[in-house]
């Protein structure tokens, strides 16, 4: 188990064969990854939320002189904020479970909440500024890509075999919901059982047993997103129409 960001700067480097990924990670090796058909979390008219502890910055936010805490530079939540608040630039990486309490503390203007944080910021005494994955469908009307789980390319004589494993697997944990509670819980950073139930339904969807055509369109533009931020070189421009495996 490890922080997404964790997850993202292993796969960057190579070290896993299989590797969960935000996409806008993911985007950054796709010449050497490819996503599988299985596995994807996408948001409809939710994601990432960024949230503050001022009642008044909620009504009338300052990105370019807000200090934000971000769960990571290569995480889908990142880019959107980079897209939706250009002016958004004073940054700190902090690891996604940490960046709820340090905004409460005083330690940032503003954070960006990704996982079960959507279901405890304002019970805990923030506010919210705006779901960047709802601002994200407002303009593009397609759902947001938040992470997939990635495969090098090398192993193509493997993708199909692990897409049906996993495939399987969403299968039987559906069927079988109590038989994962233990581990979700032992894993969760939030440790209501109702928060942990709400947020897997959120998110574990149809596109998350084989990622639809909407969902594919989803992807190739937060891929465009990513270059024109400059985020990538010619390789993984040139995988634009080669991002999942075939």
């Amino acid at each position: 188990m490890a922080d997404i960001q964790q997850l993202n700067n292993y796969a960057s480097a190579g070290e896993f064969d299989v590797c969960k990924v935000s996409y806008s990670a993911f985007f950054g090796f796709c010449d050497q990854y490819a996503m599988l058909k299985c596995g994807s979390a996408l948001g409809y008219n939710v994601g990432p939320l960024l949230v503050c502890s001022n009642e008044s910055l909620s009504k009338n936010f300052d990105a370019k002189n807000s200090t934000i805490a971000i769960p990571g530079k290569g995480t889908t939540a990142y880019l959107l904020l980079r897209h939706l608040f250009p002016e958004a630039t004073n940054t700190s990486e902090l690891i996604f479970s940490e960046i709820e309490q340090a905004v409460i503390n005083g330690k940032f203007d503003a954070g960006v909440l990704i996982h079960e944080g959507r279901f405890t910021y304002s019970s805990k005494g923030l506010y919210l500024i705006n779901d960047l994955g709802e601002l994200w469908q407002n303009i593009y009307s397609l759902p947001i890509p938040l992470g997939g789980i990635s495969v090098k390319r090398s192993l193509s004589h493997l993708h199909e075999k692990l897409n049906r494993i996993l495939q399987r697997s969403i299968e039987f944990a559906i069927t079988n919901p109590s038989l994962s509670t233990d581990y979700i819980r032992a894993n969760a950073q939030e440790m209501s059982e109702d928060v942990q139930r709400k947020h897997i339904e959120l998110y574990v969807n149809s596109d998350t047993y084989e990622i639809s055509k909407e969902g594919r369109d989803a992807v190739s533009k937060l891929f465009s997103t990513a270059i024109d931020a400059n985020m990538l070189k010619e390789a993984q421009i040139n995988m634009a129409n080669n991002l999942f495996i075939l």
